[in-house]
């Protein structure tokens, strides 16, 4: 098995290096730190966030207000190979580098769209399973650096695309994987990693020598068991915020996404992630603020020795991760320039700390928050409300873990100093009747501590907006209502646009001061991948990735409302120019699937209620209550469950090539409860009493909830 692997990554560079050879595009040699500390030259777009501030603003202004109406399509590149596309490009010296699915790489010629070379690191079956994709690459000195949902980092030559390093920044046989873009610094390259969410998992952060791939140094955000001993003083300092015996379940702070750089301070700043498990009675009995959980942390650039944090929610108990972006600014505060770390985290307000002492400046909520009356100023706490923690079993609460403020990445204009945010409003149900601290166990109970969704969320559940917040004054300049429940990153630039891809397959520009849409163009697909732009040859370019992935496809017909159906509508690469007057190809019209019925399927309760709590590994991909949010195929509406037989082959064997990984575990008997279970719901119409009973539950427990923040009970 090594060696077919081996041969398999062996022919991909050999195939890498042959095609960029006779196509290679000459790439820049100086992407360094000063160009990433450089704001005044947006020729380049060279990091996930453009430069060290992560602002995600350009200073270009060729296109502007007044002529962006004449933007067209300049050329397309159609995907067809890959599942997700939900990333962030990079362009270099007049190339654009992708990395899409599961970290493979383009090189691709920015003025034609000529595919220059192609890198497929042949991710790791087993690690397939976790279907979110790459988010983003980086660039320094003419190499292009990704990671691998299998826990690997490389490093590709940017002109041929041939591998130049290698290294595994994971441990074999865990549960982390790598779907964040690597940040660059210093000749240094850090990345983290996801996976508290399934089980046993410890958070770290690594950094690597960007010319070897060498591990330089590792900080890891929680701490693990006393018995063996402290890596540091911040992880026994940590450890007094702890309760029980944490390190057994892992305690997760896994930082996935959001690492700045700060060249002020040599310091990098890592948003780090919710707890493993969720629930926090089990996790930390007892309580406790359970430090670096859901926190912003200040480290040496030199050497990962702690300098400072502030905890966004202390003792998370509902996935309030503080893995959003971390963006460094300037703003006047009390009449004053002040350096500031710009954050809106999943628990939906909006921070502005002082990035030389980690002083909590202010925090005010970006959207609907329930859950906390505010901020303690005093203290930097929030001011819970009683009754969010479940205490009786379950509780309905704004946001949900979705959160406000999601991955998808914001922009800071310096021109307006307006921080534009992709934000959604969604309420969340937190229901851990029958868990008990003192018989938990992860792997038989569950990796999140609490009763599974299994219903379909319907489309009314969530809504989004852009907002333009006013993080000196911390308030809101403007909001436009957005389609659907969850829209694309965004880009701001000089020439006063804002960019963002939308649900309804829809790319916008709108008035940086007002919001108004100044013009849209058709991708023939949603997204959820944020846009960026440069300059070639004298000519402003603005490219997207789009494609139905990354977003909260798991959420049934709430993410189904579009119609885009993964494997029939496009993954797409789309470039813009003033004046560009390509088509777009044609793509099949939005749909919705509709569940097959076979009369001589009997359904059997038992199996299909043993096929309920099985399908909970299945969700991520097709969707709650059996309803694909349009990642993966409809079950409810596929021919295979029908066929025993077709059924086992694709669960036991997979089907790598379009993103379906292999269960080998699952027996007979459980693939014959899945069955059954899919054909239920494939059959499932709520009657009116089910309907009455469950709007009941919702009202009643809303004025619970209600009642006890007013302390009334």
């Amino acid at each position: 098995m090594q060696n077919a692997v081996v041969a398999r990554r062996l022919s991909g560079a050999l195939s890498a290096l042959i095609l960029g050879l006779c196509l290679s595009h000459p790439a820049r040699s100086d992407v360094d730190d000063a160009t990433l500390n450089n704001e005044a030259n947006g020729t380049d777009w060279g990091a996930y966030g453009r430069t060290f501030s992560e602002q995600r603003f350009s200073p270009l202004e060729q296109i502007n207000r007044q002529n962006v109406s004449k933007l067209g399509l300049a050329w397309t590149l159609e995907l067809p190979d890959v599942w997700n596309v939900s990333s962030v490009p990079l362009e270099v010296d007049g190339a654009i580098y992708i990395a899409v699915g599961f970290s493979v790489i383009y090189a691709i010629d920015a003025p034609s769209g000529k595919v220059l070379w192609r890198y497929d690191p042949q991710v790791s079956s087993q690690k397939m399973r976790y279907a979110w994709g790459i988010r983003g690459l980086a660039f320094w000195k003419g190499k292009v650096i990704a990671g691998v949902q299998d826990g690997r980092l490389f490093a590709l030559d940017a002109k041929s695309g041939r591998l130049l390093w290698e290294t595994v920044t994971t441990q074999p046989g865990d549960n982390r994987y790598i779907t964040g873009a690597p940040r660059v610094f210093n000749g240094k390259v850090i990345v983290g990693h996801g996976g508290a969410d399934f089980g046993h998992v410890r958070g770290y952060v690594s950094t690597y020598d960007a010319e070897t791939g060498a591990l330089l140094w590792r900080w890891y955000i929680v701490p693990g068991n006393p018995a063996d001993g402290f890596e540091n003083d911040a992880m026994a300092m940590a450890a007094k915020t702890w309760k029980g015996e944490w390190w057994k379940f892992g305690g997760g702070g896994t930082a996935w996404n959001a690492m700045t750089y700060d060249p002020d301070y040599n310091r990098l700043y890592i948003g780090t992630g919710n707890g493993g498990p969720w629930n926090a009675k089990l996790r930390s009995p007892g309580g406790g603020d359970n430090l670096f959980l859901c926190s912003v942390v200040a480290l040496d650039a030199d050497t990962g020795a702690y300098v400072w944090h502030y905890q966004t929610t202390p003792g998370e108990s509902w996935d309030f991760t503080s893995t959003m972006d971390l963006v460094l600014a300037t703003l006047s505060i009390d009449g004053k320039p002040r350096k500031v770390l710009l954050h809106a985290p999943k628990n939906g307000f909006f921070y502005v700390i002082d990035r030389e002492t980690g002083k909590l400046i202010s925090a005010e909520k970006l959207g609907k928050v329930t859950w906390a009356k505010g901020i303690d100023m005093a203290t930097g706490r929030p001011i819970e409300n009683r009754g969010v923690r479940y205490e009786d079993g379950e509780a309905l609460m704004w946001p949900g873990s979705g959160g406000v403020h999601n991955w998808q990445p914001m922009a800071f204009s310096p021109d307006t100093k307006l921080t534009y945010v992709p934000v959604h409003e969604m309420a969340g149900y937190y229901n851990d009747t029958g868990f008990d601290p003192k018989t938990y166990d992860m792997d038989r109970d569950g990796p999140m501590g609490l009763n599974a969704f299994h219903d379909d969320v319907p489309k009314s559940a969530g809504s989004s907006s852009l907002i333009a917040w006013d993080a000196a004054r911390q308030k809101k300049a403007w909001e436009i209502a957005l389609p659907g429940a969850t829209n694309g990153g965004v880009m701001a630039t000089h020439g006063g646009l804002v960019f963002q891809g939308q649900s309804d397959g829809r790319f916008v520009a709108r008035d940086d001061r007002n919001g108004e849409a100044l013009w849209s163009a058709d991708m023939g697909v949603g997204t959820q991948a944020a846009p960026i732009t440069f300059s070639v040859g004298g000519r402003q370019y603005v490219t997207i990735l789009a494609g139905w992935a990354g977003g909260q496809m798991l959420l049934g017909s709430l993410s189904a409302q579009h119609g885009w159906v993964g494997r029939e509508h496009p993954r797409r690469l789309l470039t813009y120019v003033l004046g560009g007057s390509a088509a777009l190809p044609p793509s099949p019209p939005p749909s919705q699937p509709t569940p097959l019925q076979d009369d001589s399927f009997k359904v059997d309760p038992a199996l299909a209620a043993k096929g309920r709590s099985l399908y909970e590994r299945c969700l991520i991909c097709h969707g709650t209550g059996v309803v694909a949010g349009g990642f993966a195929p409809d079950l409810r509406a596929s021919p295979v469950p029908l066929n025993a037989q077709a059924f086992e082959s694709v669960l036991h064997g997979g089907l790598e090539s379009r993103g379906m990984p292999a269960f080998p575990e699952l027996g007979a008997q459980d693939l014959d409860a899945l069955r059954h279970y899919i054909r239920e719901r494939a059959a499932y119409e709520p009657s009116f009493v089910e309907q009455l009973g469950a709007l009941w539950h919702y009202l009643m427990l809303l004025i619970k909830m209600k009642l006890k923040a007013w302390g009334w009970i």
